[in-house]
């Protein structure tokens, strides 16, 4: 047999499973709808996110390759959310525009087949989940090198949406451009947290070129779309979306980098044994009052995740604290816990509790 026809009979072989797995993806969406329907019956949301984690979790831990864990997750997710918009079309508003890292986690945890909407700026999201413009919003919340994003903690003093769970995205950057040659490229467009996280990189690489700063990597991306001689430093994801090519890949300083990112809604998350709690809260202005706050914690064996202060506009050295810890608000000790604080603070906002997902 010569090799054109051992490739031709692996293909044929090929096509055989892929009728196989079409017919078991239709199957499969049937049962969905089937569930859609019940759930409709009930007054149910459609949306479970944690019946969905289980399911990528398993797959997972059954995988026994060659295909990757994370190409398993990025697969299912996508059959995922396809079954899902068979029963309910999600609206789901993010920090726009598109081809942002954002955008990326938000299709990353909803999949694409939710019609996701681009919003100019932070305040924008919280709003359209207030209003029931959309169910779902996605907002950077803090990043593992540049620390926390201040604009989305204000916005939680300001709204109610609440958080009902978090992703978090590795960050890595790409020199992107639909020139041929990288020796062509004269501008270099980017956010400046981006140049500042490749600026090693690209002393070393292009150390006369000019570099141009953008509200975003992804307007960097569309600019870089429409002249030759430039480039963005983006992500793939960009790239795919802009039509541009990747020159370069995985040029930040720093590989550990990851940014994290809240999903709002409505609604607190139901409690799944495995969460987080964030909370909002503002404290006398005399000595200890930290530390007793701090102590409710402490005897009751709450682990604290994250501790963060910010100043109490036109209230100069007056600060409000976001506390992250472990466990639920219906948890007995997270519930008592929460109601002493209340007797020793001037203020106190249960901002959300959610499932603490696996990566």
């Amino acid at each position: 047999m010569s090799l054109e026809e051992k490739i031709k009979s692996i293909r044929k072989k090929i096509d055989k499973l892929d009728k196989e797995i079409l017919h078991l993806l239709n199957q499969r969406a049937g049962l969905s709808m089937e569930i859609g329907r019940l759930k409709k019956e009930g007054d149910i949301e459609t949306y479970d996110p944690l019946r969905e984690h289980e399911i990528l979790d398993f797959l997972c831990s059954i995988n026994q390759g060659p295909i990757s864990n994370e190409s398993i997750r990025n697969v299912f997710n996508e059959i995922i959310s396809a079954c899902r918009t068979l029963v309910k079309k999600h609206v789901v508003t993010y920090l726009g525009p598109p081809g942002s890292y954002t955008h990326l986690a938000c299709i990353k945890n909803f999949g694409s087949s939710v019609d996701a909407i681009p919003k100019e700026n932070i305040n924008d999201v919280f709003e359209t989940v207030e209003n029931g413009e959309s169910e779902y919003g996605i907002v950077p919340v803090e990043n593992s090198i540049e620390g926390v994003v201040n604009q989305t903690l204000d916005m939680f003093i300001e709204h109610e949406a609440k958080i009902s769970g978090e992703i978090s995205i590795k960050v890595s950057h790409c020199l992107l451009s639909i020139n041929e040659n990288p020796k062509d490229i004269k501008i270099i467009y980017s956010h400046p947290q981006a140049f500042a996280q490749c600026s090693k990189w690209i002393k070393r690489n292009y150390p006369k070129v000019k570099l141009l700063e953008t509200s975003s990597t992804a307007k960097a991306a569309e600019l870089a779309s429409g002249e030759i001689n430039s480039a963005a430093i983006a992500s793939d994801f960009a790239a795919r979306l802009y039509g541009l090519k990747i020159m370069y890949s995985h040029i930040e300083d720093c590989s550990n980098n990851f940014t994290r990112f809240f999903i709002l809604s409505k609604q607190i998350s139901k409690r799944t044994g495995k969460d987080k709690t964030s909370i909002l809260l503002s404290i006398h202005h005399v000595p200890g009052s930290l530390f007793r706050i701090l102590e409710i914690f402490s005897e009751r064996g709450i682990n604290l995740t994250k501790i963060e202060s910010r100043p109490i506009k036109g209230k100069p050295w007056q600060y409000l604290f976001f506390i992250d810890f472990e466990g639920h608000v219906e948890d007995p000790d997270i519930n008592q816990a929460l109601k002493e604080m209340e007797e020793k603070v001037i203020f106190l906002k249960l901002l959300g509790s959610y499932h603490i997902r696996s990566q």
